[in-house]
């Protein structure tokens, strides 16, 4: 019976932490969602239609920087982490310094 109790406090424990972690493909489409939800941006490029959106580096704060290219204009956004209180996944504050003129 011990040993029952210590492998269910066990599992428990481990899939915790296996929750917590997302995996790289969906933190990026939550980088994406941000970028293309956000009426800021679309007011940005002048509702210009999307050409590429590339994930381009990442600023000396730590914010990823992504660059969305619309016809002439290469935008340059950045995406700020921010940190859950517990578990869970990590979301993101958009910065956007420009816009296409």
């Amino acid at each position: 019976m011990k040993r029952l109790i210590m492998a269910v406090i066990a599992a428990a424990l481990g899939s915790g932490s296996a929750e917590a972690a997302v995996s790289g493909y969906y933190d990026s489409v939550e980088q994406i969602g941000v970028i293309l939800g956000s009426s800021e941006v679309a007011d940005a490029v002048h509702q210009a239609p999307i050409g590429a959106i590339s994930n381009t580096g990442t600023r000396k704060d730590g914010a990823k920087e992504w660059t969305i290219r619309v016809q002439e204009c290469d935008l340059k956004v950045y995406l700020i982490p921010v940190l859950p209180d517990g578990p869970g996944k990590t979301t993101y504050r958009l910065d956007i310094p420009g816009s296409c003129e």
